[in-house]
């Protein structure tokens, strides 16, 4: 089942600037011994298939992911009311569940393959509600569930070969997460350093940024980045070229316009950086294919190209704090 119309509202968050089509930060030859970093996350991990095609996609380039999991998608329909949001019902989700315990452990396989293959496993929480008003306790409580269904999915869904590490993963092995809608907030904040995670990459920033660490968690955030002939911004997501483009309906993607201005706006804000002040560079992906998919073919061109040069590291947020251990957060591994 796709989660589409749900999952979609995600990153719905706009910009309205705009700027002249050829304008360009001033360049400056960077420092030959640092490295241009490129973090790339999809967040859900839902669909099994786009497991398998973005673990090739990392095989041939030598790039390493974050995927921000929903919880909910460890619950077949059967098991749902292991699940009980804020405010919500037991067994209530906005972006459904799991279709069959098969499905479930189909998607373990691919988690667990994915840790071994050395790629960030982190929180998306769980049913994908917006908890821009939730308080703390409540931000903690849904933290507890993600770590608590991640951590028993085998036996909740009565399902056998768990790995031996399985549960030590479960409990220390998240220590990232990005808010549902990229929603944020004061209680947020406190909940996750409570709960012990180390970053956090729900924010949005006008250009590339480095991250700052406030608090004890280390904060990204996606860029707006130039796109189209007027070189107006867009957050460097998927979900927003898709509304940019289509207004959010589904279009075929004729002679690849939709792919082409979209890696056309990857491969710039990239040669920004490369050849100027190399600040990392962030992107957001889903595991649904709008427009056609669309935006994973101009992923999957933008990695083979850039991924593979010997000063470009392709790393996950985990990745990336282990090579800046100053900039990291003081939170512990888990979620």
């Amino acid at each position: 089942m796709s989660c589409l119309p749900r999952i979609l509202l995600s990153c719905c968050v706009s910009a309205s600037l705009i700027l002249p089509a050829a304008a360009e930060p001033p360049l400056q030859a960077p420092a030959a011994d640092k490295p241009q970093y490129v973090i790339i996350s999809f967040d859900g991990a839902h669909d099994l298939a786009q497991w398998q095609r973005s673990r090739n996609l990392a095989a041939r380039t030598g790039a390493r992911f974050t995927y921000f999991l929903s919880c909910v998608f460890l619950l077949s329909r059967e098991t749902r009311g292991h699940y009980h949001a804020p405010g919500k019902s037991a067994g209530r989700s906005n972006v459904g569940f799991a279709q069959s315990r098969g499905e479930v452990q189909a998607r373990l396989d691919q988690i667990w393959l994915a840790r071994a293959e050395g790629h960030d496993i982190a929180s998306h929480g769980c049913g994908h509600f917006d908890g821009k008003g939730w308080s703390k306790a409540d931000w903690l409580n849904e933290f507890g569930q993600f770590s608590a269904i991640l951590r028993d999915a085998y036996s909740i869904n009565g399902l056998s070969d768990e790995p031996e590490d399985w549960k030590h993963f479960a409990e220390t092995g998240i220590a990232g997460f990005r808010a549902p809608y990229l929603s944020t907030g004061k209680n947020l904040y406190a909940a996750l350093k409570e709960a012990g995670f180390s970053y956090d990459a729900s924010g949005v920033s006008r250009g590339p940024a480095e991250p700052e660490t406030i608090n004890g968690i280390t904060r990204f955030a996606l860029p707006q980045i130039p796109e189209g002939p007027n070189g107006r911004r867009v957050i460097a997501m998927d979900y927003n070229l898709f509304v940019r483009h289509t207004k959010g309906e589904e279009q075929e993607d004729r002679q690849a316009k939709f792919e082409n201005r979209s890696y056309d706006a990857f491969r710039s804000a990239f040669e920004a950086e490369y050849r100027g002040r190399r600040t990392p560079l962030e992107m957001g992906f889903h595991f649904t294919l709008m427009n056609g998919g669309a935006y994973w073919r101009a992923l999957e061109r933008f990695a083979g190209e850039v991924c593979v040069k010997a000063d470009v590291k392709c790393v996950s947020y985990g990745d990336y704090l282990a090579d800046h251990p100053d900039t990291a957060g003081t939170g512990k591994v888990g979620g």
